[in-house]
């Protein structure tokens, strides 16, 4: 997205924020494409036949943004931040609702390198890895952040860097010792045949 773009959702976000419904009006329009490029690519990572679709995931994303005017939205990336943290609890929630935790729903347990190697790893287990996220939140909360933003939201490092306020150095080292650190703790669930 150019920069005078970026900066005019930044400015509609703000707006947004401040009671000017107008604004949501003129953003959606905006967004929309990017939120369907998320939803997309959450949808094609989960198992085959599965219920729900990319427009669901939007509509019901857009659903709860609508209903976060409280957030004081910082600019274009924080809010693709928190769309994709929303699809994500969508995503998870719907799956604990069908009881795929502690069933297991069929789906092979991969670790994150097998789930981030692209769209042709489908299906990988998006429960075990919310939950090893949490886990990682409670020991360094920043790297779960990373972790999310640049694999569920899509973000670049510079992007990520920015919603964090750190530096494009610190979300690379952050990204890889994360990736390492849930890698780890994923093969342990496995092993021990425990999903939390």
């Amino acid at each position: 997205m150019p920069t005078s773009s970026a900066q005019h959702v930044t400015q509609l976000l703000q707006d947004w924020s401040q009671g000017k419904d107008a604004a949501l009006e003129e953003l959606l329009p905006l967004v929309h494409q990017e939120l369907r490029r998320l939803a997309r690519r959450y949808m094609f990572g989960e198992r085959l036949g599965h219920t729900l679709q990319a427009t669901a995931l939007v509509n019901e994303a857009y659903l709860r943004l609508v209903n976060s005017r409280q957030v004081n939205w910082q600019n274009r990336a924080h809010f693709f931040a928190i769309s994709a943290q929303l699809m994500r609890r969508i995503l998870v929630d719907y799956a604990r609702a069908r009881g795929y935790q502690k069933r297991g729903g069929g789906v092979p347990k991969v670790t994150l390198d097998e789930a981030l190697m692209g769209p042709e790893e489908k299906g990988h287990d998006l429960v075990a890895l919310d939950d090893a996220l949490k886990t990682l939140a409670g020991v360094d909360p920043r790297k779960s952040k990373v972790i999310e933003l640049r694999f569920f939201g899509g973000l670049s490092v510079e992007e990520t860097a920015e919603v964090l306020k750190v530096s494009p150095d610190t979300v690379l080292r952050d990204w890889r010792l994360a990736k390492a650190w849930l890698t780890r703790e994923m093969g342990q669930s496995v092993a021990t045949g425990n999903d939390a």
